[in-house]
């Protein structure tokens, strides 16, 4: 958590074979979220943050804790509640009865992962705390600024099914989040896994520190990785295709606001990072449209006429991708 000169990027090449060998390691935890693994490996890898959005019991505590321990990095989980309250999160200044003077109580912001759980239970106040953080990853507290740790990432839950006593998030702080990572009910198959591991005494929750021993990448590694990330090559028939996707939400009539360019830049390193995933060191048009709905749909709002009428943000973005033109 200390700051220090940033290490040499890795090159493409090194910066691939990482990347497997990561997922190889998280994917004997993590059954059955296949989708949401390699999205949450490439906010990762982008240095971003995401919010992942499923019912209770789907693993999405589980993905962070992995990921964290997986990486050699600090993990702290917050529940967000009705009464929770900024400082909660960021810290105060407490006085000190013996030194006579006030010194600073870090909250659980201080760390390299935070899951905030049910960020959508707390209400705006609260939830806005954590703006700052993500942005400049650094908190003011009483007037001072601290900086958080190089590799600060929010992984923020919310139950898409329970909306009663809930807050929704403000637009600019959804678009602070590179993506939104669905994790459904598992397949068949992965649920009786995790089934026979339970029967067998090696749940994965439990079990992390024996399935996971030792980290598969130090936090130096880590910080070198999303320093190579611009080894990805991206050329500029797929950016202008990915520019003009992203202009296009802006266009269309069953939306009331589009994405804006944070998303372009958002979109432009998670494709890259994509793109690295998949074992490619230079980026793909099939890269964009993979990521389309993932990077843009937290980021869109859709009129209320349409919405009653049974519209969808889903529908709007493949109506997109079929009304863009794909590069050659």
């Amino acid at each position: 958590m200390n700051e220090s000169a940033s290490p040499a990027p890795l090159a493409a090449s090194p910066l691939v074979a990482t990347a497997e060998r990561l997922r190889h390691a998280l994917s004997a935890i993590i059954l059955g979220q296949e989708a949401a693994l390699d999205l949450a490996l490439m906010t990762l890898f982008s240095g971003a943050h995401a919010l992942i959005e499923g019912v209770p019991g789907t693993a999405k505590t589980l993905l962070v804790r992995a990921l964290a321990a997986a990486c050699a990095s600090e993990f702290q989980r917050v529940q967000f509640t009705p009464d929770l309250m900024p400082a909660d999160i960021t810290g105060t200044n407490v006085f000190d009865l013996r030194a006579q003077e006030f010194r600073l109580l870090r909250g659980p912001v201080f760390t390299d992962f935070l899951l905030a759980d049910e960020i959508n239970r707390a209400p705006a106040k609260t939830q806005s705390a954590l703006l700052q953080a993500m942005q400049e990853r650094a908190v003011t507290i009483d007037r001072a600024s601290y900086p958080l740790s190089p590799g600060f990432t929010v992984f923020a839950t919310q139950n898409p099914i329970e909306f009663q006593g809930t807050y929704p998030l403000p637009e600019a702080q959804k678009d602070r989040f590179l993506v939104k990572i669905p994790m459904p009910y598992p397949a068949l198959e992965a649920e009786r896994a995790l089934l026979d591991r339970a029967i067998a005494g090696a749940a994965p929750e439990p079990m992390l520190p024996q399935l996971l021993p030792t980290p598969v990448l130090s936090s130096e590694e880590l910080a070198r990785a999303r320093a190579g990330l611009s080894a990805i090559r991206l050329g500029p028939e797929v950016a202008g295709y990915l520019l003009e996707l992203v202009r296009a939400t802006r266009e269309h009539p069953a939306l009331l606001l589009g994405a804006g360019p944070r998303a372009t830049l958002a979109f432009e390193r998670a494709v890259r990072a994509w793109a690295l995933l998949r074992g490619r060191d230079y980026v793909i048009p099939e890269d964009v449209r993979d990521l389309a709905r993932p990077v843009l749909e937290h980021r869109l709002l859709l009129r209320p006429e349409w919405e009653l009428e049974g519209g969808s943000l889903a529908e709007v973005i493949v109506e997109l991708l079929e009304k863009v033109e794909v590069p050659r």
